[in-house]
């Protein structure tokens, strides 16, 4: 299976580090061979190194470069950007790792005493396929 995601024009690409962490960003042009120009319709426009994106997710949008504020805007809400980032398998994993560390003591506790109930369950069932098995 051939590479599919490039740094282009209109990637989305999650932040990795700095005061913009896990936020998503479109790359709307790039400068060097080592920063883009990035912009999200809740952020100022400015410079990212590659370093500081993670991998480049498989949404792309159609722009031009460096486009305005507003059609920068009006694109992402026709792609649905945001529905499409929250389906993704990815996106889904960072949106239980922030709910999980919201957790409180006693949230984890529940968590915990769910997850032995679940183990409990999933052994004494396959406890019986092993007797109903062997009979």
């Amino acid at each position: 299976m051939p590479f599919k995601r490039y740094v282009e024009i209109g990637r989305v690409a999650l932040v990795n580090y700095g005061k913009d962490y896990g936020r998503l960003v479109v790359i709307v042009d790039v400068v060097d061979q080592n920063r883009a120009l990035v912009d999200a319709p809740d952020m100022v426009r400015g410079h990212v190194n590659f370093k500081k994106l993670s991998l480049l997710t498989d949404i792309k949008i159609d722009i031009p470069r460096t486009p305005k504020k507003k059609s920068l805007i009006a694109a992402t809400e026709a792609a649905d950007v945001k529905n499409k980032w929250e389906n993704s398998s990815w996106g889904r994993k960072l949106i239980v790792q922030k709910r999980r560390a919201a957790l409180n003591d006693f949230d984890r506790l529940k968590v915990m005493l769910a997850k032995i109930k679940r183990g409990g369950a999933i052994r004494h069932e396959l406890s019986k396929l092993k007797k109903a098995s062997a009979a």
